[in-house]
């Protein structure tokens, strides 16, 4: 099977036709565009009820459109108030039910934030109650069909390199890493250029978390600018500046036969950027299977 590729959220080019007013119009301009996923952020919080999320996921599913969502950024393994912690356990199980509702799969998040702990206090105390709540989860038959994907993160002071990430997966199988490359890059000040680079982190997945979950691993991509302290804000694959670039992860991906969900979270060109880098990829798989 080969890798799935769609935007977070509506390009602005979605909005330029009066007739798209709401998600619910995406699943066919997506299709349209000859893409095949399409994540939903519910980033600020959980603004939708679910007979809308309902009407939206049998709209997605008429169209061939899979969804994931993006759950709110609030979210912190790590807090030491303990009505935040609940909240944090609430983001997810709330998420949950709007990812049933969609018909989706997968629920991503960012796992924790250092606040005034060391980091590797705040990491060890973030994969702990992870693995706790996910495999409670588990027990209750609440993850059947669905994967839960904590996300590499871009700023120094958040949990969420990708050997933290892929910790935290090893816990249960019904986590599944995001690999946000653009975030990635941006905390290691550009250090993603070449196709080793990538084998790198791909080939360490394999390691921890084994060769199944790793081929259906989740991708955010986008080009970043960052500073010392890490990310700065999300840009266009028009941007010369800032990586990274996609050819090299396309290789990656060809050369490990891997099928991964890839988002692309461009600023504003989300289905534009994605179906680039979907030619790509066709486009170097179709070398890669010719030689």
């Amino acid at each position: 099977m080969p890798a799935l590729f769609g935007p977070a959220g509506n390009s602005e080019s979605f909005y330029q036709d009066d007739a798209n007013k709401s998600t619910l119009q995406a699943a066919k301009w997506v299709k349209d565009k000859g893409l095949d996923l399409f994540e939903y952020s519910f980033g600020r919080g959980y603004r939708m009820n679910m007979e809308t999320a309902n009407l939206i996921g049998k709209e997605f599913e008429t169209q061939g459109i899979e969804l994931s969502i993006h759950a709110p950024y609030f979210i912190n393994f790590a807090s030491p108030d303990p009505v935040l912690l609940g909240k944090t356990y609430g983001y997810i199980t709330t998420g949950i039910k709007f990812l049933r509702a969609f018909g989706g799969n997968r629920l991503v998040f960012h796992p924790a934030s250092t606040g005034k702990m060391g980091r590797t206090e705040a990491f060890n105390l973030a994969k702990s109650r992870i693995g706790e709540f996910v495999n409670s989860l588990d027990r209750q038959g609440l993850l059947e069909g669905i994967y839960l994907c904590p996300e590499t993160m871009g700023k120094s002071q958040q949990i969420g390199t990708y050997e933290e990430v892929l910790q935290i997966c090893t816990q249960n199988p019904h986590l599944l890493p995001t690999f946000d490359f653009g975030h990635i890059n941006a905390l290691t000040q550009g250090s993603l250029k070449t196709k080793e680079d990538f084998l790198k982190i791909l080939n360490r997945s394999i390691e921890l978390i084994g060769r199944e979950r790793t081929e259906k691993c989740h991708i955010h991509f986008s080009k970043i600018q960052y500073g010392e302290k890490g990310e700065i804000k999300h840009l266009n694959f028009d941007d010369n500046l800032y990586g990274p670039d996609f050819q090299p992860l396309a290789e990656a991906l060809a050369e490990l036969k891997l099928s991964p969900h890839i988002i692309c979270e461009s600023a504003g060109h989300m289905a534009e950027d994605a179906l680039e880098m979907k030619e790509i990829y066709q486009k170097t798989l179709g070398k890669k299977l010719s030689v």
